[in-house]
Parts: structure tokens; C-alpha cells; sequence
């Protein structure tokens, strides 16, 4: 019983990573006045660079807050 608690925790917490991840970008995407779907269907990779290491460092922010 103890380990199918222990995953559906882990999904319940990985779903919400995971929602958090997501609205983190969006709140970001609404902050810079930049169209960014557009920029990486041209080819952008500093765009894509950029929104890599976004998501980067909200998933260990996120990670963290899980963690604790």
C-alpha cells in the first residue's frame, strides 16, 4: 500500500511541477512584449536558448518546493 501511495503522490506532485512549469512560462511569455512562437518558427535559437534556460530554472525552483 505504501508504494502506491508514494506514486500517486509522486504523480499528483509531478502533474503540478508540471502546471507550474506552464504558467510560469506563460506569465513570462506576457511580460516580454516579444511574440515568441513566432520568433522560433524563423529560426531564432537565442529565443529557443532563452526559453530553455527559462523553463531550466523554473523546474528547480519548482523542484525545490516539492522537495521540502
Amino acid at each position: 500500500m505504501t508504494v502506491l501511495n508514494n506514486l500517486g503522490l509522486s504523480a499528483v506532485f509531478g502533474l503540478l511541477g508540471i502546471l507550474i512549469l506552464a504558467l510560469g512560462y506563460l506569465i513570462f511569455d506576457k511580460m516580454i512584449p516579444l511574440d515568441f512562437n513566432k520568433e522560433l518558427e524563423k529560426g531564432n535559437m537565442a529565443v529557443g536558448i532563452l526559453i530553455a534556460g527559462l523553463l531550466i530554472g523554473i523546474a528547480i525552483i519548482v523542484s525545490r518546493v516539492v522537495a521540502a
